[in-house]
């Protein structure tokens, strides 16, 4: 009976176990049908609620953005830094504003209402800048706005606490912070490292919902230390700005190089303009002292002498038929800017001192042309000088071949020749360094690069003792330093006009000069282009920026004083002076 009672319960609990299997399985179709057909409904015929879902949450990759690297002088003040800044952006589309919210948002930004709803209404784009690089500040009074749509992006605004007076040289970016002149695009791959990235989850208010930790950092950039002295260049620019002023000039460029290593301390440029608000407007941005040539005119000179004493063809006591200041060649006539009429004859010497253009030109014509043309290949004319700054002139030196007489006699007073004034500053290390020319660099350098002997020592030293002479008695007297000895170069030249003939009534005048003459230490040349009132002479517009800036020079610097009696009088502006053109 007990037997019978479980066999007949045991076969129940089977029976019920094939209904109940055969029940989950048919409800396992059914359900499995049920997802087939709401996703064909939802894919097929209802998409709007995935593109919903889909829209509300999104995989981005945002760009995390590496730091610049600053670019500081010789001892480190800041003449270029990243700020962080943010920048506004919107997806339109999504924008809910309010009137008031729209006014505020346009004080904030400086935007007038029309350039608000050009970029609000009626755009279907998803990503458009409001503004770009607005103040930390001004971006958190407009967050405190909560407007939807309205999204922040950290970024990196570039700023220049030297403004105008390095601005040639320094350079800018652009919104982007990618350099656009001057050293910034030089040296923008070394300075601006690389972006890094993260891969986020972003709501649709565009709010990280999730990290999803693919992350790779950025690099940040490296900074770079230039041979410019922040104070040199200061008073650089100063002292030029005040001779383009005086004589109504239309521009002016001037350098400062350390003699010994060719480091450049200052390069000035006038007109300027403020890198920190250019695109609200500004001057012309070219480096004129590297990216401009022009007629160098009697700073030549020293050269076309020297190339002589090297070739043993006469010495700086040797007489040199000057004609009272006239010479013709065939057609051509050659002059002096005054003379007496009463000289036939100057020495060498005082062919530099009084700045004698047919004194140079038969002193030229001594030569063989591939002699001169060798010399002025030597020191750098034709070619750039590779001191790392973008868009560098290489200037222009024919080929002696194709000189003829009037070209031989006329190259040897700086005419038929063109330069940029960092090819003359360079030049003129040949003779602070006893006839060897020393590379131009604008980086700092730790050690004195090796140089291009191109003089004898005997020669260089020769032609310093006369160069000092055109200071102490001839075309230079306003480039004299209290407590200094100063040896240097007056130039003067007529710009070519479009036509291709001389202007008259358009010439730079220019002065190149190095001091102490004992030890010389540091050249600076100047040039300023189209003075237009009072005297256009190099001796009179250019020499004394040389004198105003490298008297503070030689202070800053500590360089010792080699002369205790002469030079006792201050130099003055001598509106009499005159010099050969």
């Amino acid at each position: 009976m007990s037997l019978f009672i479980n066999n007949k319960v045991e076969k129940t609990f089977f029976e019920l176990s094939g209904i109940r299997r055969r029940l989950i399985l048919l409800l396992f179709l059914a359900g499995f049908v049920t997802l087939i057909l709401r996703a064909f409904y939802l894919q097929s015929l209802d998409k709007k609620f995935l593109q919903s879902k889909g829209n509300a949450t999104s995989t981005r990759v945002i760009s995390l953005y590496a730091d610049r690297g600053k670019i500081t002088d010789r001892n480190g003040d800041i003449l270029a830094i990243s700020s962080p800044v943010e920048s506004v952006w919107v997806n339109p589309p999504n924008v809910k504003i309010t009137k008031d919210q729209k006014l505020e948002l346009e004080d904030i930004l400086k935007l007038s209402a029309n350039e608000v709803d050009q970029k609000l209404l009626n755009n279907k784009k998803e990503f458009i800048y409001l503004k770009r690089q607005i103040s930390p500040e001004d971006a958190r009074r407009l967050q405190a706005l909560k407007i939807p749509g309205v999204f922040f992006q950290k970024e990196f605004k570039r700023f220049y606490p030297a403004a105008d007076i390095a601005a040639n040289l320094v350079g800018f970016t652009n919104l982007d912070n990618i350099g656009q002149e001057g050293i910034e695009l030089s040296q923008n791959k070394f300075l601006s490292g690389k972006l890094g990235s993260k891969k986020v989850i972003k709501d649709r208010a565009g709010k990280i919902v999730d990290d999803l930790q693919e992350v790779k950092l950025p690099q940040d950039g490296h900074d770079i230390k230039l041979s410019i002295d922040a104070r040199i260049q200061y008073l650089t620019y100063r002292e030029l700005a005040k001779s383009i002023d005086i004589h109504k000039a239309k521009a002016g460029s001037a350098i400062v190089l350390d003699a010994k290593t060719g480091e450049v301390l200052a390069m000035a440029n006038l007109p300027s303009y403020n890198p920190n608000n250019f695109r609200e407007g500004g001057g012309p941005t070219r480096n004129r002292a590297v990216t401009d040539v022009f007629e160098p005119g009697s700073t030549i000179k020293p050269f076309t002498v020297s190339s002589a004493l090297e070739a043993g063809i006469l010495n700086p006591s040797s007489l040199v038929e000057i004609s009272s200041g006239l010479m013709k060649i065939g057609s051509a006539t050659i002059h002096d800017a005054h003379t007496d009429g009463s000289k036939p004859f100057m020495t060498v010497s005082e062919v530099i001192a009084k700045s004698s253009n047919v004194g140079a030109a038969r002193i030229g014509l001594m030569q063989t042309p591939k002699n001169l043309w060798s010399t002025l290949n030597k020191v750098g004319f034709g070619m750039q000088t590779e001191a790392g700054f973008p868009g560098e002139a290489s200037g222009r030196l024919r080929d002696y071949k194709n000189w003829g007489k009037v070209d031989q006699a006329t190259i040897s007073f700086g005419h038929g020749i063109n330069l940029t004034l960092l090819q003359l500053a360079q030049s003129y290390t040949v003779f602070a360094n006893d006839g060897e020319m020393k590379p131009v660099t604008l980086f700092k350098k730790d050690e004195i690069s090796m140089g291009t002997k191109v003089f004898s020592k005997q020669t260089a030293r020769l032609m310093v003792e006369m160069m000092e002479q055109v200071v102490e008695e001839g075309t230079g007297g306003n480039a004299k330093i209290i407590g200094y000895r100063v040896a240097g170069k007056t130039g003067t030249a007529e710009k070519i006009g479009a036509n291709g003939v001389y202007e008259k009534n358009k010439n730079i005048g220019s002065f190149v000069g190095l001091a102490p003459v004992s030890n010389p230490r540091i050249i600076m040349a100047v040039m300023i282009d189209e003075p237009s009132l009072g005297s256009h002479y190099g001796g009179a517009v250019a020499a004394p920026v040389f004198s105003s800036v490298m008297a503070d020079v030689m202070k800053i610097l500590k360089i010792p004083q080699d002369i205790k009696t002469k030079n006792k009088v201050m130099p003055q502006d001598n509106k009499d002076s005159k010099e050969t053109i």
